[in-house]
């Protein structure tokens, strides 16, 4: 469980942060009846892969804030497409379950943003979009594909790289 390192979070500006800041600036926007996006994202470089999570809190009309844990991992453990997107995706509920678990957000008010493209795009994650997808509603939470799944897309690629 990658939460456990809970001193390893960041804010957009790169101050660190703790999660326990992060989770109270998500209940926080929560009680406005706001939505929180989580996405992730990983990089492959050399012999390891840096995975980026985001938490993003945006304010219709007034911009957002973000906040991204990156951890990089050895290669081998995720070494075919499938297996390190599947973590991404894992890692995405593990952080939306702990919101709603722990610190009682609606499941409605977090959505979920997966780095696959749709079954249709026949690109090289369109073969597990449906499963992935299948997987975060089985959880209760809404998710969004390429390329209106701008939390793991844009937000999260920036820090995995």
């Amino acid at each position: 469980m990658f939460l456990l390192d809970s001193k390893n979070w960041t804010s957009g500006s790169g101050k660190r942060l703790s999660l326990e800041f992060v989770s109270s600036e998500a209940i926080d926007h929560s009680k406005k009846n706001k939505k929180i996006f989580i996405g992730s994202d990983s990089f492959i470089s050399r012999d390891k892969i840096c995975f980026a999570t985001a938490v993003c809190l945006l304010t219709q009309g007034h911009g957002g804030r973000y906040y991204f844990y990156k951890e990089n991992v050895p290669g081998k453990i995720y070494s075919t497409l499938s297996t390190r997107i599947t973590e991404e995706v894992r890692r995405s509920i593990e952080i939306a379950e702990f919101f709603m678990n722990i610190h009682n957000i609606p499941p409605e008010l977090l959505e979920l943003h997966l780095d696959v493209s749709p079954f249709a795009a026949k690109n090289g994650t369109s073969k597990l979009s449906d499963m992935l997808k299948g997987y975060v509603q089985g959880y209760g939470f809404a998710c969004k594909l390429k390329p209106n799944a701008w939390a793991s897309q844009s937000v999260a690629d920036r820090h995995s790289k």
